[in-house]
């Protein structure tokens, strides 16, 4: 990017870096100790973009995602994974290919986790406020300067929260097995969106978690095959 003279890098980071932390929520300063590939992958890239910013002129900004659902409300985008990548998809498309029947139920993995009722609990930002997060960030980078923040509603919902939302915004009684964890999943999460709000003047507005996914539902039927569907 340097050599191409790139002045501008917005970060696609994600709150995976932090692990499991001690104290919710999680602010920009709670250490990062991922505890899965992908919280580690992401880690080290950041890692690599602080060294190379103490040398360079570029304009860095690293945004910390929460868990993205939703669909772009005009109708011109939408979730659609490679059909080898749908097992290891966002919960919102597992939750949809139950609803068409592609799969003959949603997975749960987990129910003894030390929360409310004993299922996950994430931060799901809406994909309109992520891109949003993007432009803001691209209106306040400034040279030799880094910006990191977190992107996420600073509320948490639990996995059997969103199943439901889900089966109220598709309208069908989607058919759910609970099992047992999976590894490298950390029982709760959940952003402190304070830093952003006062640099960035960005704040979550699509926080209603069915109208999210009645959007994306609205998507997902009218592309049954993803983009092949255009």
């Amino acid at each position: 990017m340097a050599r191409h003279k790139v002045k501008t890098l917005i970060y696609s980071s994600t709150c995976a870096t932090y692990g499991e932390p001690d104290k919710m929520p999680i602010t920009e300063d709670t250490p990062q100790v991922p505890i899965n590939p992908y919280g580690k992958a992401k880690k080290m890239a950041e890692d690599m973009i602080l060294d190379f910013s103490k040398n360079s002129d570029m304009a860095v900004m690293i945004l910390r995602y929460f868990n993205v659902i939703g669909s772009d409300p005009g109708g011109r985008l939408g979730e659609a994974p490679r059909p080898e990548l749908r097992e290891q998809g966002r919960i919102s498309g597992a939750c949809f290919d139950a609803a068409r029947g592609f799969i003959p139920g949603l997975q749960v993995k987990g129910t003894d986790y030390k929360t409310s009722d004993g299922t996950c609990i994430r931060d799901y930002i809406d994909v309109t406020d992520l891109v949003d997060a993007h432009v803001k960030a691209l209106e306040k980078a400034q040279p030799r300067k880094v910006g990191i923040y977190n992107v996420g509603t600073g509320k948490g919902r639990s996995v059997k929260e969103f199943v439901e939302a889900c089966k109220k915004a598709t309208g069908v009684e989607i058919k759910v097995d609970f099992l047992p964890r999976r590894p490298g999943d950390y029982a709760e999460v959940y952003s402190d969106p304070t830093k952003i709000l006062k640099d960035l003047n960005w704040t979550a507005r699509f926080t209603n978690l069915q109208d999210s996914l009645q959007v994306a539902w609205r998507w997902q039927k009218i592309h049954p095959h993803g983009y092949a569907s255009y």
